[in-house]
């Protein structure tokens, strides 16, 4: 699971297709018993009881005490596309499981890598703001008022050193070419998940072939993640949105802030990339969490946990209907 396709251009790679099927879901379920047994293995442990945290969820949906990010005012545009947030294929493992086999089948027969997801501009944007983010980050930088970072020339050692020394999580890795960009920029400890088998195969293929071996992918579901370790640096390119297509989207959801929170670690950093949600509605998702933690003050401390640190700003606009949005939004949040 690595995001959504990039409409319009490509829309021929993804033919319309009505609401999924009773039986769409019904493959799901089967597949998902599947996958648990790709996942990682035992030694691992898993510190989650998911039972418990589907009724919590359930618990706070059925409350009304939050409004859908939808629900507040934003700067999206209202241009129907691919990237609507409806329950759609694209939120099932069967639909992810089905893409990769496909890659990983051209892979062996023509070695093409898939797609790259949000387009190349956009990847490229978000490893080179991602790196220029960390790198103020551990040189204690804040933001101006404007609310951006500004950088300063280092060298290339000093640079390296800092990059050097993050340990970076992709979440929905799919075929793993974003944690290609981000070693090309001096990052080293690198791990990227994802629950398709499929999708870690053909990652693990693709590093061996560029050379990347030091790259660590893992088969682990982000709302079941049986990871005991926390990264510096999580990122999520379309994951997110691909949890909120699922026809438990909104549970699903919640759950995956719970479970985020466990991977980034004190101080680290999760940079979101979605086509689904504005900056305005991924910083209302997180106020939202750390709402939820409050009114749970006894049982997690009660402290927000995740505060906006900045967005990408460079992203080209479009105009619909009178108002300007861009089709991606990249946010990054800071863990206290």
């Amino acid at each position: 699971m690595a995001g959504i396709r990039w409409p319009p251009e490509d829309s021929d790679l993804l033919p319309p297709r009505g609401p999924a099927s009773a039986a769409d879901l019904i493959s799901d379920d089967d597949r998902s018993v599947a996958a648990d047994s790709w996942s990682i293995k035992s030694e691992y442990g898993s510190t989650l009881d998911d039972e418990q945290r589907h009724v919590d969820a359930s618990e706070v949906l059925s409350s009304g005490a939050f409004r859908a990010s939808s629900d507040y005012s934003s700067d999206k545009e209202e241009e129907p596309d691919v990237c609507e947030e409806e329950t759609s294929m694209l939120g099932l493992q069967s639909y992810w499981d089905a893409t990769y086999a496909e890659d990983l089948a051209n892979f062996h027969e023509h070695g093409h890598a898939g797609e790259v997801w949000f387009g190349v501009e956009v990847v490229e944007c978000v490893v080179t703001w991602t790196k220029n983010l960390c790198i103020n980050n551990s040189q204690g930088r804040t933001q101006d008022s404007a609310g951006d970072v500004t950088l300063q020339c280092e060298s290339d050692d000093l640079v390296g050193k800092d990059l050097s020394s993050w340990s970076v999580l992709d979440v929905g890795t799919g075929n793993g070419l974003l944690l290609h960009e981000l070693a090309k920029q001096g990052f080293s400890h690198l791990t990227g998940t994802d629950y398709s088998e499929g999708a870690i195969d053909l990652a693990r293929n693709l590093a061996v072939r560029d050379g990347l071996t030091s790259i660590t992918f893992l088969v682990d579901d982000i709302l079941e993640t049986k990871l005991e370790r926390q990264f510096r640096l999580v990122i999520d390119k379309g994951t997110f949105d691909a949890i909120g297509l699922h026809p438990d989207g909104p549970i699903r959801r919640l759950m995956y802030w719970d479970s985020i929170s466990k991977l980034v670690a004190p101080g680290g950093i999760l940079v979101v990339t979605s086509c689904n949600n504005t900056k305005d509605e991924l910083v209302q998702e997180v106020d939202n969490y750390n709402q939820r933690r409050l009114n749970g003050s006894q049982a997690s401390g009660g402290e927000p946990i995740f505060h906006y640190l900045d967005h990408i700003r460079t992203y080209p606009t479009i105009m619909f209907a009178g108002t300007e949005g861009s089709r991606v939004a990249t946010v990054a949040f800071l863990r206290d």
